[in-house]
């Protein structure tokens, strides 16, 4: 089956402006909830950090994917039959290769921009390694799993891969630069590829040059597609937090390409709208959906409707007529044959499963032997493993963070530890981790079968800033329940429950700070500085990870 799709330019309706000004009904009991539940959508569709998102069309279904950097596993993959109700299925990658390397957290590295396409009755997935290359993996059901990632083009700084497979059958690879790596950006390079993506050929061209465009800075993240007799690469421009979407055509796949802004910020409030998908559906309609930078949160991802006009996109609603598109809040739901129900990401875990639910990612590659959800049913057991800083206690490069994504602007997490007696030297506890992390928990008090509770803070910790573990009260060993409240901006409030069934906090506001190239993420650990307790004995037992909506 082929991936290019052609057809007639679709003029605009002309009441597509008023469909932006629906109101939206009282919200439901839910973290975030992009399905009004009246047949509109609110922008962002996940209030999550998928970013640099993609999205192929495959008949009915529609899959996405998004980076995933130096987290355990890797590449997500998502599943919908209508682009506004997403649901997490599993992952492309278990482990980061190679796998030596990623044994200990490479934060800001590995899995960067993939590409997901739909070629030949399989679905391929091409994404980049900054300091390795582009590597490709795919499958014919991916609910079996992928194949083992192959490096198809080695090289440092070649990023943001797409393919293309033309209609006479050759294959081409499209692919940007990483200035940090290669030493140049702002270009596009196109290579051509074996029919089987398995081959690429080692000198490319650049096509698309952003130094020889005026006003043009950091070209990256392109898409590739034919429609027509053109050749349309999608590419934003400008930076993450503030840049726009342009797209290029050409008659000739190698240029020379002309150049239009199809959408930029203009007067909503969703800043830097770029790098995403063009999605064609089976009912004619075209869609695209992107990602906006929101500092702890991440880069949250929004659905836009595009239509075509004399030949080039419009991606969301242009009022003045101009050609260039600002996104929406709200919209009319595509229209699909597959309805789906209301269904929002997961991020609860009452660990009654045999294997960690799937919104869990670890902090570098994973060891089985770091968990258990066997020894205890219901529970979560974390072995204790040992300090990668035990004289500053930094948790930045500890490879053992069992870590998740925030999940609105606003949320409440709530988890409740098992502290046996029998605990040897360790802390732990519940983490909201990024550049600036802090976490409220426990340091056990060997022989005396109690706690102390406490919470850190530590700033900076890219640059190896130290922990000062601040003691607030001693209880008896045995459950702790413990919570974090976060407030629009990622303000956070650490507190544990009292014996009155209370929440007493501790210590000052707590700002969240996004980590290297993702957003915040909350999350458990449990750690010794003395090898000798890296054992099958010393552990704690996790109840439940809950998310609870706050009042009002």
């Amino acid at each position: 089956m082929s991936v290019f799709v052609t057809g007639c330019d679709k003029p605009s309706p002309s009441d597509e402006r008023a469909e932006t000004q629906v109101s939206r009904p009282a919200a439901a009991n839910r973290l975030w909830q992009a399905d009004l539940g009246n047949g509109h959508y609110q922008n962002p569709i996940l209030y999550a950090d998928y970013s640099d998102p993609d999205v192929v069309a495959v008949g009915d279904d529609f899959y996405m994917t998004a980076s995933s950097f130096n987290a355990s596993p890797g590449l997500p993959i998502l599943h919908s039959t209508d682009l506004v109700n997403w649901e997490l299925t599993g992952y492309a990658v278990d482990k980061n290769s190679p796998a030596e390397l990623f044994a200990k957290p490479q934060h800001g590295n590995g899995i960067w921009a993939p590409n997901i396409r739909y070629h030949d009755d399989k679905l391929w997935i091409f994404f980049p390694d900054p300091d390795h290359g582009i590597y490709m993996t795919n499958t014919s059901d991916p609910k079996r799993g992928w194949s083992e990632p192959k490096l198809i083009l080695p090289g440092k700084g070649i990023i943001d891969p797409t393919p293309l497979w033309d209609d006479d059958g050759q294959a081409y690879l499209l692919h940007g630069w990483a200035k940090s790596r290669s030493g140049k950006n702002n270009i596009l390079t196109l290579h051509k590829m074996s029919a089987d993506g398995t081959e690429v050929e080692v000198e490319g061209e650049v096509v698309i040059n952003g130094h020889e465009l005026e006003g043009y800075r950091t070209l990256e993240g392109p898409k590739f597609y034919k429609r027509g007799e053109y050749y349309y690469v999608f590419a934003p421009a400008g930076g993450v937090p503030v840049g726009w979407q342009s797209v290029f055509r050409s008659k000739n796949i190698y240029g020379p390409y002309e150049d239009r802004i199809v959408m930029e910020q203009g007067d909503s409030i969703t800043n830097g709208p770029h790098q995403g998908a063009w999605v064609h559906t089976p009912a004619g309609e075209d869609w695209f959906i992107h990602f906006q930078a929101r500092g702890p949160y991440g880069r949250i991802v929004h659905l836009q409707p595009m239509q075509w006009k004399d030949g080039w996109p419009v991606i969301g609603v242009d009022e003045d007529g101009d050609g260039v598109g600002n996104p929406v809040t709200s919209y009319r739901k595509p229209e699909v044959s597959k309805p789906s129900p209301v269904k929002t990401l997961p991020f609860v875990d009452e660990f009654s499963g045999d294997e960690l639910a799937l919104q869990w990612q670890w902090n570098a590659n994973y060891d089985k032997n770091w968990y258990s959800l066997e020894e205890r049913k219901g529970y979560l057991r974390l072995f204790a493993q040992q300090s990668v800083d035990p004289e500053g206690d930094n948790l930045w490069m500890q490879p053992s963070l069992l870590l998740q994504k925030l999940p609105a602007p606003e949320f409440i997490v709530q988890t409740t530890f098992d502290i046996p007696e029998t605990l040897g030297e360790a802390d732990g506890g519940l983490l909201m981790f990024g550049e600036d992390y802090a976490w409220i928990g426990f340091r056990n008090l060997p022989g005396t079968g109690e706690v102390e509770i406490g919470e850190v803070s530590c700033r900076d910790a890219r640059k190896d800033c130290t922990e000062h573990f601040e003691p607030h009260a001693r209880v008896k060993a045995g459950e702790l329940t413990l919570r974090m409240t976060v407030s629009h901006g990622g303000q956070t409030v650490f507190s544990y429950q009292m014996e009155n069934g209370r929440f007493r906090a501790l210590a000052e506001l707590f700002q969240a700070r996004r980590g290297r190239w993702v957003g915040a993420k909350v999350g458990l650990f449990v750690r010794t500085d003395d090898a000798a307790q890296v054992n099958a004995e010393n552990y704690i037992d996790v109840k439940d990870f809950r998310f609870i909506q706050p009042a009002g």
